[in-house]
């Protein structure tokens, strides 16, 4: 062999041995780094199953500590899992016998139970189905489910869970809210139709008292001195003070009840409807400083309001010049009114105090002291509250609100 290809030989075994060994310098670090990367994996494989092992501890508290009982079942309704909760409402233990929803549903919820399932399984869920069930020791209870399906990772259902709440004692409540609400309804109108006829009853022998006077001092014309005919006067007047008051009862009685009449009622017309009724002395100006809101209510009601407000202003100023302001302004959830005068007045401590019936400050023949109990009588029955601001000797402002419709 020559020396040339001895040379080239030579020189290719030395390319093979490098490249031999930067393979093998390639594999290690390759093998370093997957076996770093192995480490790694474990690592996170580690917390990854400490972490599922905590959730399902945790959910497996939520499921059995959960205030409401909790049902899974499958797809043709046999409970597969229940919490203690479920167990102690149904009466039944699934890990000694068999459990199928079809066993709870009380006989005249079956139709809606069965439309419900079906509404279930069409969207997936339904929320706040209320019905009555049968427990295994046939007691009647009223439920609230809500419930969703179950899905495989493919999207198929498998089941259903639901979370039912007892609301038993709860139904009870408003069945008995109910009667009573029935109840004082029927009281109520008991108790209108008797002041109707009490009224009616007391006001007969007071106009037959009035008949017989004005027959004696017909029949006796001439004949009696002046202090008999003031002593019958008094009596005249005393009666009208009486038919008067027996008109405000009735009135009062029957200010805060609801005729369920509801129509379309333009406050401005009340208002224009008032000034051509009351009688506005000379020295009175009425002015109505904004348009008023129209509102549905009973339109004889918020006559009511309106005129006792005003009469009092009318009633109990001492001006020359006397004035009575209605304001109105809309705020979200209803309406404020603001009937401002330049009256008497009325002190701190009596604020609360005329609002209760037969509580009149000035003890006036015309004042029954009735006026502004109605007033909050028919305030209350439009959910509205009711406020002063007063001065003596300066006037006062009356504020109330009647909610919207």
């Amino acid at each position: 062999m020559s020396f040339k290809k001895i040379e080239i030989l030579e020189r290719t075994l030395e390319r093979e041995r490098k490249a031999r060994k930067a393979a093998e310098k390639i594999l290690e670090e390759k093998s370093l780094e997957l076996y770093n990367t192995s480490i790694t994996l474990k690592k996170v494989n580690q917390q990854l199953e400490n972490l599922l092992n905590e959730k399902t501890i945790q959910l497996q508290g939520v499921f059995e500590n959960i205030n409401d009982a909790y049902v899974v079942m499958d797809l043709f309704g046999n409970v597969l899992r229940m919490n203690d909760v479920a167990e102690t409402l149904f009466g039944y233990d699934i890990g000694k016998e068999s459990l199928n929803v079809t066993d709870l549903i009380y006989p005249e919820d079956y139709s809606y139970a069965m439309s419900s399932y079906k509404k279930l399984k069409e969207k997936g869920s339904f929320l706040d189905y209320t019905a009555r069930i049968i427990t295994k020791n046939n007691s009647v209870r009223w439920v609230q489910i809500n419930s969703s399906i179950i899905y495989n990772k493919n999207k198929t259902p498998i089941g259903a869970q639901g979370v039912v709440r007892d609301i038993t004692e709860i139904k009870i409540l408003e069945e008995q809210k109910e009667t009573i609400l029935k109840e004082l309804k029927n009281s109520n109108q008991e108790l209108q139709e008797y002041a109707h006829i009490v009224s009616h009853d007391l006001k007969s022998p007071l106009r037959s008292i009035n008949a017989l006077i004005s027959w004696i001092k017909s029949d006796n014309e001439g004949k009696l001195d002046d202090i008999t005919l003031q002593n019958f006067d008094l009596i005249d007047t005393t009666l009208e003070t009486m038919e008067k008051l027996i008109s405000n009862i009735l009135e009062y009685s029957s200010a805060g009840a609801d005729t369920q009449k509801k129509e379309e009622v333009d406050l401005n017309k009340v208002l224009q409807n008032l000034k051509k009724v009351l009688f506005i002395p000379e020295n009175i100006k009425i002015s109505v400083l904004t348009p008023l809101p129209t509102i549905q209510g009973d339109f004889t009601k918020f006559q009511q309001l309106f005129q006792n407000f005003i009469s009092n202003a009318i009633k109990f100023c001492d001006k020359e010049n006397g004035i009575v302001e209605i304001d109105c302004k809309e705020e979200s959830k209803f309406y404020q009114f603001s009937i401002k005068d330049n009256g008497i007045g009325i002190e701190q401590k009596y604020h609360d105090k005329i609002f209760e019936v037969f509580h009149s400050l000035q003890k006036r023949e015309d004042s029954s002291g009735i006026g502004l109990s109605i007033v909050k009588k028919i305030i209350d029955l439009y959910e509205g509250e009711i406020w002063l601001e007063s001065q003596l000797n300066k006037g006062t402002t009356f504020y109330f609100t009647i909610k919207k419709n």
